[in-house]
Parts: structure tokens; C-alpha cells; sequence
């Protein structure tokens, strides 16, 4: 919990240095989705295929269930930011998908996710991430930080998932 709690801090300092040095740019963004893909990648690495359908409590999610809402939600704040049509508009369904509970296809599902953040983050230029859109009239970088902050927060919930199973946590990734 303290490393979660640790990341989190950094990654605040970080988007705010940031954000006072000037507006970031594609590359940058780019850049930090790329680490963050790896660092998840290897949460999922570290859980045996049997702590998949893991769940703490009842009324929680499963190990799987945790990342493909993390997926599933970088596909939705990326359709908002970008216009493209979302591959997988039915989030609940999808989560509950039997046939993406297993290791192999929770880790292609959520690779496939960053991919599709990363290429759209891609296509943006620095003009185009201070366009202000969606309901709230926010800024397209300000969605994807709202996104790289959700991820964060449900790599968070895994690290408890992972301890409970008797797995250590990977190392903070940071840079």
C-alpha cells in the first residue's frame, strides 16, 4: 500500500513539473503511457494464472476483472480524446467476458488497451491536447491525465490482490 501511495505522490510531482515547465507534448505523454503499459504488464506477469479470478471479498472484483476495467477504461477516455470509435462500448459486458478471464487474454486485452492510448496520443499534436472537449470542457490532456491517474489507482487495488495471493508487488517504475 505504501508503494502504491509512494507512485501515486511521484506521479502527481511529476505531471506537475510538468505542467509548470509549459504544456507537455505528445512525446512526453507518449513516453509516460509507454512505462505505464511496461509496469502493468509486469503486475500481470506476476500473478499466477490461478490468482485471475482472485477476489478479496465477494462483492469486489476479480485480479482480471480489476485490469479489464483499467483496459477497458483507457479505451473509453481515448475514444472521448481522439473521436475514434470505441472498440469495446459495452464495459460491463466485456469485464464479465468469460473468455477474457484467463492470464493470456487479460494480458493481450490490456496490452491492446495502451497500444490503442498510445496511438491515439500519438495522432495528437500539442495544439490539439489543449483543445477543450467533452461534457466537462476540458482539455484532451487533462482526459488522458484523468486516465493515467485511473490506472494508477487500480494497479493500486492489484497490489493488495498480489500480497493477499503471497506475490511480490513489482518495484516502483518510475522512470
Amino acid at each position: 500500500m505504501k508503494n502504491s501511495f509512494r507512485v501515486l505522490y511521484l506521479l502527481i510531482v511529476t505531471l506537475g513539473q510538468a505542467f509548470c515547465q509549459g504544456q507537455p507534448t505528445p512525446g512526453f505523454l507518449t513516453a509516460e503511457w509507454q512505462r505505464a503499459k511496461e509496469f502493468t504488464l509486469e503486475y500481470l506477469d506476476a500473478m499466477p494464472e490461478d490468482g485471475y479470478n482472485f477476489k478479496p471479498t465477494p462483492e469486489m472484483r476479480t485480479f482480471a476483472q480489476q485490469f479489464l476495467h483499467l483496459a477497458i477504461d483507457n479505451y473509453g477516455f481515448t475514444t472521448t480524446i481522439t473521436g475514434k470509435t470505441n472498440p469495446y462500448p459495452n464495459a460491463d459486458e466485456t469485464e464479465k467476458d468469460p473468455t477474457l478471464q484467463a492470464k493470456a487474454a487479460v494480458i493481450k486485452f490490456v496490452t491492446d488497451s495502451y497500444d490503442f492510448a498510445i496511438n491515439g496520443l500519438a495522432g495528437l499534436t500539442a495544439a490539439q491536447l489543449q483543445e477543450k472537449i467533452g461534457k466537462r470542457n476540458l482539455p484532451r490532456e487533462q482526459y488522458f491525465f484523468k486516465a493515467f491517474e485511473h490506472q494508477t489507482h487500480h494497479r493500486g487495488q492489484a497490489t493488495v490482490y498480489l500480497r493477499l495471493k503471497g506475490v511480490k508487488p513489482p518495484n516502483e517504475k518510475l522512470f
